[in-house]
């Protein structure tokens, strides 16, 4: 995709489109609004068509859709007098080049008014007079030739937009059909796409049309950028590296497509396949920002102050402080390490973090369960867990019916076998879990229920990672060896 991209505004002019067009070497132009909506396309061959001669139709020959500002701007001319310049307007285009006798006779057959008629002259005084008392909408006087005194006086007088041309007659006329608005040429069966489309489907939807680019558009509408055939052809560029997790389907969209370079992270290895040897870096701590810090640390490098922070406060709330069972000494080494650089206490960091509000007072249930949420794969099943740490429950039985339908509803969108949500009181270091979707699955928990079925006491349950995905990959391989299992 093209994200510097080249837009024309719709009130431009052919002369501004074959301009860009030329100087920037590119085939199709977005028209927009002030605000960046698009509105559609113009191409140089639709460009090109306007100017192509249509012989039988004289009366659309001669005829230009703009304004004298316009017309101006395109011959560069020296402005003597105008009037009400700004508006666009149909006009038509005559080089007065007859005996004057009959110069005033051929519009009326054409059933052109004066008023629409712009008149190119050269240093003809009978013309430009004859012109100015009929009363033309536009006189131009080329070859940079000045008129008399009188005829400029007459025109003003009259109420005649003069300028002079420094180009010859016949060139002025081509100029002149360059500054068309392009208002009339526009294209609007133009297709967009999304900025998040995966370059799959772009390759899709390029072989069911023959549009030459598709226009990327945000939610409003508003352009982001082109996609030409030629883009979906060359080789994707993008490196990406995954960090606090291994798994595709824990990455972000498109991460199949594109070349994973390097994998930083603490969590079981999934099944992910690389085109390429990558450094891959795993190690059992109960945080991935306690590797990257080691890899400061390694490095003889010295994070800033924010950054080390940063660190400071992944290492607590993944150790809940220290307290998780995925702890290590590592985790309490680097968290020693970086409180000097940051300036920060840990403890009295891990108090402003834990005390900073609850999740799920401050989120809807949607956003409760992907507030940190991820999928994992065992046995051909996929499944999610998401979790949250409370000060206490009381939040949680607030509003365990609004999850519990927000996790249903998650199940049925991932296709997943179950979902679930892990709640902790930090304060006790206890849990509880709330699983939807497929009762053979739920039936198989064996941790006492709460409240509902679908509801379970986890007792010094604090680590996902550690502990809930070891005993739920368990109960599934169960499912498996006794041919339980859902297919598909």
């Amino acid at each position: 995709m093209e994200p510097d991209v080249k837009a024309i505004d719709i009130n431009a002019t052919c002369a501004e489109a074959l301009e860009l067009i030329e100087h920037h070497d590119i085939r199709i132009l977005p028209v927009v609004t002030e605000d960046r909506m698009v509105v559609g396309t113009v191409s140089i061959t639709q460009l090109g068509g306007h100017f192509v001669p249509r012989i039988g139709a004289l009366r659309e020959m001669r005829k230009v859709t703009t304004s004298l500002d316009h017309i101006t701007r395109a011959l560069k001319a020296r402005v003597l007098h105008l009037e009400n310049a700004a508006a666009v307007q149909d006009l038509y285009v005559r080089i007065g080049a007859m005996d004057v006798r009959s110069f005033a006779k051929i519009p009326e057959s054409e059933g052109i008014t004066a008023s629409e008629s712009v008149i190119i002259v050269g240093d003809r005084w009978d013309i430009q007079q004859r012109s100015i008392q009929i009363g033309v909408r536009l006189l131009v006087i080329t070859g940079n030739l000045a008129p008399d005194p009188e005829v400029v006086e007459q025109a003003q007088k009259n109420g005649v937009s003069l300028i002079i041309s420094a180009y010859d007659s016949a060139t002025t006329a081509w100029v002149i059909r360059t500054a068309n608005t392009i208002r009339g040429l526009l294209d609007t069966k133009f297709v967009s796409v999304g900025a998040d489309l995966r370059i799959n489907e772009v390759r899709k939807k390029f072989q069911a049309t023959n549009v030459p680019a598709f226009m990327v558009r945000d939610d409003e509408g508003r352009l982001m950028g082109v996609l030409s055939k030629s883009d979906v052809l060359k080789p994707v560029k993008t490196r990406l590296a995954l960090v606090d997790h291994n798994e595709l389907s824990q990455a972000v969209p498109g991460a199949d497509q594109v070349t994973i370079a390097e994998i930083i992270d603490h969590h079981r290895l999934g099944a992910l396949n690389t085109q390429q040897p990558i450094l891959f870096i795993n190690e059992p701590v109960g945080s991935t920002c306690t590797i990257v810090a080691d890899l400061f640390r390694r490095e003889g490098r010295t994070p800033s102050p924010e950054i080390a922070g940063i660190m400071m406060s992944g290492i607590i709330s993944d150790t809940l402080n220290l307290n998780s069972p995925t702890s290590t000494e590592k985790d309490a080494q680097i968290l020693g390490w970086l409180a000097p650089i940051a300036n920060v206490n840990p403890r009295e960091l891990a108090e402003v973090i834990f005390a900073s509000g609850s999740v799920i007072l401050s989120q809807p249930p949607e956003k409760v369960i992907r507030s940190d949420f991820k999928i994992y794969a065992e046995a051909g099943a996929r499944f999610s867990i998401s979790q949250v740490e409370e000060l206490g429950f009381a939040n949680f039985w607030k509003h365990a019916q609004s999850i519990s339908t927000a996790l249903a509803d998650l199940c049925k969108t991932e296709r997943l076998l179950f979902a679930s949500l892990l709640v902790t009181d930090i304060n006790t270091q206890n849990s509880v879990l709330l699983v939807k979707g497929d009762d053979g699955f739920i039936g198989r928990i064996t941790a006492p229920h709460i409240d509902q079925d679908d509801i379970f006491d986890m007792p010094g349950i604090v680590s996902r990672k550690k502990q809930l995905v070891p005993f739920l990959s368990s109960l599934i391989k169960e499912m498996q060896a006794d041919g339980a299992l859902p297919v598909g």
